[in-house]
């Protein structure tokens, strides 16, 4: 790994765990010794990025430091453009269709050498025309739903063909290739749901909003669905 990717690493990981962590879990990670993270972590500090801590203690990231966009490594390139893909396949094409202004973007933004890896990249998803229409499920009015905290009215059919009407509070969506899945608080239930996409007939916004409660939020849903 080139040093100059080595100290973006360090500085991504710092952000992203928000703790002070010790030079030997970087070492670690980046297989290295932990006396080339304690010269980064010098060089780092000289450089003014506001890195707080001492061998042996720990560093901390300060907050409110803000890395330059759009520096990915070849391996993160492959994985973002290849996830892209995947969404412009399995989603509504007003996603897709985001989707594709996503890979566009990243293109323009990245080195040439980095543009030239994206265009050889040999991974690919299905063309959403090949992709089962009963498949092609239209997302959107969930995710607005979910974005802006609105209740839903769904008719839901489930297994045995028997359909209940239910009140829920959109929480996430859950992609099981190729079934999506909604996770909702459903208020009949009076607990967490999920509700496979395909299997709801008809689905209605409420004008009324909810508010996380307590035992209630996405996080909720998933430290159960974890166990």
């Amino acid at each position: 790994m080139r040093r100059a990717d080595r100290l973006f690493r360090i500085v991504d990981e710092l952000r992203r765990r928000r703790r002070a962590t010790r030079a030997s879990e970087l070492a670690t990670l980046l297989e290295v010794s932990s006396r080339t993270i304690y010269r980064d972590m010098a060089d780092l500090m000289a450089s003014g990025v506001p890195v707080e801590g001492s061998a042996g203690v720990g560093y901390l990231l300060r907050p409110g430091y803000h890395m330059p966009p759009l520096m990915f490594d070849a391996d993160e390139i492959e994985a973002l453009v290849f996830g892209l893909r995947i969404v412009q396949s399995w989603t509504d094409p007003a996603m897709a269709e985001a989707a594709g202004r996503a890979v566009d973007r990243v293109r323009a933004a990245v080195p040439e050498q980095l543009d030239r890896r994206i265009a050889d990249l040999a991974l690919f998803a299905p063309p959403r025309q090949s992709v089962d229409p009963e498949y092609r499920i239209d997302t959107g009015p969930y995710r607005r739903a979910i974005r802006d905290r609105q209740v839903l009215q769904i008719l839901y059919e489930d297994e045995s063909a028997q359909r209940t009407e239910r009140r829920v509070r959109p929480l996430g969506l859950l992609f099981y290739g190729p079934k999506w899945l909604l996770a909702a608080w459903c208020e009949l239930r009076q607990d967490f749901r999920t509700f496979r996409l395909d299997r709801i007939a008809a689905v209605q916004s409420i004008d009324e909003r909810f508010r996380p409660e307590p035992g209630r939020t996405l996080a909720d849903f998933l430290d159960r669905w974890s166990e």
